[in-house]
C-alpha cells in the first residue's frame, strides 16, 4: 500500500513540474506589426526586407512570448491621420506612421526601465524599407548577425532575443501604456494551483502511509 502511494504521488510531483517547465518557455524580443484597418496583424517580413507604401501604420513592440500567436500587441494611438497631421506630404517621399512600444516594466531586462510609449511619422524616399522608415525617428537601432532587430532607440542596451527562466503572464492591454497593472506581476512564481496541487500529493502519501501502518499494527 505504502509503494503504491509513494508511486502515485511521485508521478503526480512529475506532472505538476513539468506543467512548470511547459509555462516556462518565453523570448524578449521586438515584435514587428502592420496596421489593417482598426486591428494589427503580426507582419509576414522582417523590418530590413518589408517595404511599406504611403499612408501605412507600422508597431513595434517590446514583449516577452512564445511565437507570434503570443506577442502583445503596440498600445496606444494608431491613426495615419493623427500621427502625420503635422507632416505634410511631399513629391517623391512617402510618408509611414510609426508605433513604437517599449512594454512594460515587467518585460524589461534586468537593470533597464522602458521608455515611454510613442509615435512618429517618417518621411522617407519611395523605396525605403521599414527599417529605414523606422532608422529615420528612432535611431540607433540595434540588430544581430541574423538581421534580428534587438535594440530600437537603444533600447534594450544588450540582449537580443534571449530565452527568459520564466513566462510571464497575460498583461491587461486595456490600461493605459504609461501605467504598470498589477497583472503584469506574477512574481515569476509557482501558481497557486501547483501550490494546492503538491499539497493534497503530500496529504495522500501522509494518509496512505498512516492507514498502512495501522493495519500492520492491527495484525501484529
Amino acid at each position: 500500500m505504502i509503494r503504491r502511494v509513494a508511486l502515485l504521488a511521485l508521478a503526480a510531483l512529475l506532472l505538476v513540474a513539468t506543467a512548470g517547465q511547459a509555462q516556462a518557455a518565453g523570448y524578449r524580443y521586438w515584435s514587428f506589426w502592420d496596421r489593417d484597418g482598426d486591428q494589427w496583424v503580426y507582419a509576414t517580413q522582417g523590418p530590413s526586407t518589408a517595404r511599406p507604401s504611403d499612408g501605412d501604420v507600422q508597431g513595434f513592440r517590446f514583449s516577452v512570448s512564445e511565437d507570434s500567436g503570443d506577442a502583445a500587441q503596440p498600445r496606444g494611438t494608431a491613426d495615419f491621420a493623427s500621427i502625420c497631421a503635422k507632416t505634410p506630404a511631399e513629391d517623391g517621399s512617402k510618408r509611414v506612421a510609426l508605433v513604437l512600444d517599449f512594454g512594460t516594466a515587467a518585460d524589461a531586462p534586468s537593470g533597464e526601465t522602458p521608455p515611454p510609449p510613442r509615435t512618429a511619422c517618417a518621411r522617407v524616399s519611395p523605396d525605403a524599407t521599414s527599417a529605414d522608415t523606422l532608422a529615420t525617428v528612432a535611431d540607433p537601432l540595434r540588430y544581430n548577425t541574423n538581421a534580428l532587430l534587438c535594440a530600437i532607440g537603444d533600447y534594450p542596451k544588450s540582449g537580443c532575443g534571449e530565452q527568459v527562466s520564466d513566462k510571464q503572464q497575460p498583461r491587461n492591454e486595456s490600461a493605459p501604456p504609461e501605467e504598470k497593472t498589477t497583472a503584469d506581476d506574477d512574481g515569476g512564481g509557482p501558481s497557486v494551483g501547483l501550490i494546492a496541487g503538491a499539497a493534497a500529493i503530500a496529504a495522500l502519501a501522509t494518509a496512505g502511509a498512516w492507514q498502512a501502518r495501522r493495519r500492520r499494527n492491527a495484525t501484529d
